[in-house]
């Protein structure tokens, strides 16, 4: 829906004129002939801007601004005024003004493009408003973030099985979050206030892997001078979390299952056992059950795994999720890097949204680290992404059908439709020299219309000529 605009001003000709251009770009307008109703009708909480005139008889334009930006701050606010100085100027940003424009307009476009940033910026606004209280939503879960049906199935079985004791089997591709699902299971168990033990078992030799897991005795191999507890020990009353357990050499399978069947752990070179009480949480990014009928994985220790699966769905699959991680990782590296970054424009978000995101999650966030570290801006632009996100179909690209295919049916045709419409723009554009009233002719739309479009897809960044026969009509012409 469009922004809703509310404009303010005595001079009924100006009234009338800056309304008529605003609903011609299909605003929703509210105009009101005296400041002390405006100051009323604008804590409407639909108001995104607010177009306000400086000379007003009851109740000054800059008044009238301090009186909204105290009512509703999030408001944009645009003022207007015969007798623009630098003064002035500084003083209604000062009180929270966004921009001034000067009357008589020179170029009625002006007025348009001025309340079409003004309200972006609102939109932009709400949308990362929006975003953190969905953050602040989901601090029980931790660092897992998501608003996919998908995810809230995840979040419903964590919350299941937290209070079980019950082994967890937690599969997904690599970057998806197995360790925060685990995480998340232990700090919402009665085991919160023992150690959770995370080991990554496909990053140590096999002899490491057994001395790390169980520990060993002094002697029991080259280098072991002294005696050593192993993690299941030093989890003991916690969680261990076995990372890519679909690694584990045979010899140290065997040693895993005799800790799930008997609760108990023998060091590597020792005779007697030790008792444990552990909750095991294994993950793996590969198919366990595939590998059992091969013969790669043990079969009982598979089943005794096997109890509870939670599956983590690739972020490919939940490409609602996108922007609401991109603005959690935003925060974070913005807290970090100390720069002021305050959001992404939809231009950017739609080519995160759109990505395949092989590497999932942890890719999502290298991006975002990457683009925050780079960036001059203010607000993260396509260009800020790394190489081949400005070739993506959003950013005026050959849309193909499989680059789209892993997302929903409805937003992939969303979005191959944006596509499209800003490629024909383009070339459109493009032969008719830019001339606006001539390339609106050639595709049957309404000049004002033409150039909303423009301003909608982002094709109208280079140079264009104004056509001769763009004439308004005279309560436009009134306000020139």
């Amino acid at each position: 829906m469009r922004a809703k605009i509310l404009v303010v001003d005595d001079d009924p000709i100006v009234l009338k004129a800056v309304t008529s251009i605003l609903k011609r770009e299909n605003y929703q307008v509210v105009s009101i002939d005296d400041a002390v109703e405006g100051l009323t009708a604008a804590k409407d909480p639909s108001i995104d801007v607010a177009v306000l005139d400086i000379k007003m008889p009851n109740l000054s334009g800059m008044d009238l601004l301090r009186g909204i930006k105290a009512a509703r701050p999030d408001v944009e606010v645009i003022m207007m005024t015969a007798f623009a100085t630098v003064e002035t100027a500084v003083e209604a940003v000062k009180a929270g003004a966004y921009d001034y424009l000067t009357k008589p307009f020179e170029n009625i476009d002006e007025v348009s493009m001025t309340v079409a940033k003004a309200a972006e910026r609102k939109a932009l606004r709400d949308r990362a408003r929006a975003l953190e209280e969905a953050l602040t939503a989901r601090n029980q879960f931790e660092e897992l973030i998501g608003q996919s049906s998908q995810m809230r199935g995840v979040f419903k079985l964590v919350e299941t099985v937290s209070h079980s004791t019950a082994t967890v089997l937690v599969q997904g591709e690599s970057g998806t979050g197995k360790e925060l699902v685990a995480r998340a299971i232990h700090y919402r168990s009665a085991r919160k206030d023992k150690p959770f033990v995370a080991v990554n078992c496909s990053a140590l030799t096999d002899t490491l892997l057994e001395s790390e897991l169980f520990g060993h005795v002094k002697g029991s191999f080259t280098g072991a001078t002294a005696n050593k507890k192993g993690l299941f020990e030093a989890a003991d009353g916690g969680t261990i979390f076995l990372d890519e357990i679909g690694d584990v050499p045979p010899a140290t399978q065997v040693r895993l299952l005799r800790v799930l069947q008997e609760g108990e752990v023998k060091r590597v070179g020792a005779n007697e056992p030790v008792k444990v009480d552990v909750r095991v949480i294994a993950a793996t990014h590969v198919d366990l059950n595939r590998a059992k009928e091969q013969g790669k994985f043990r079969e009982d220790l598979f089943y005794r795994l096997n109890v509870i699966t939670i599956d983590l769905p690739p972020l490919r699959d939940r490409p609602e999720d996108v922007p609401l991680l991109a603005h959690h990782f935003l925060k974070l590296y913005v807290a970090k890097v100390g720069k002021r970054v305050t959001g992404f424009t939809p231009h950017a978000m739609e080519a995160l949204t759109c990505n395949r995101w092989t590497g999932n999650v942890r890719e999502l966030e290298n991006v975002i680290e990457r683009a925050v570290v780079l960036t001059s801006k203010e607000v993260l632009d396509v260009d800020d992404l790394p190489p081949g996100f400005q070739d993506a179909p959003q950013a005026g690209a050959q849309v193909e059908v499989f680059s789209l295919a892993h997302l929903p049916y409805a937003q992939a045709k969303r979005l191959a439709m944006r596509a499209f419409e800003r490629r024909y723009l383009t070339a459109l554009l493009e032969k008719h020299n830019h001339n606006v009233s001539s390339a609106a002719r050639a595709a049957g739309v309404d000049r004002s219309n033409f150039r909303r479009l423009l301003k909608q897809y982002e094709v109208a960044g280079r140079s264009m000529k104004r056509g001769k026969d763009g004439d308004e009509d005279d309560a436009l012409e009134a306000a020139s």
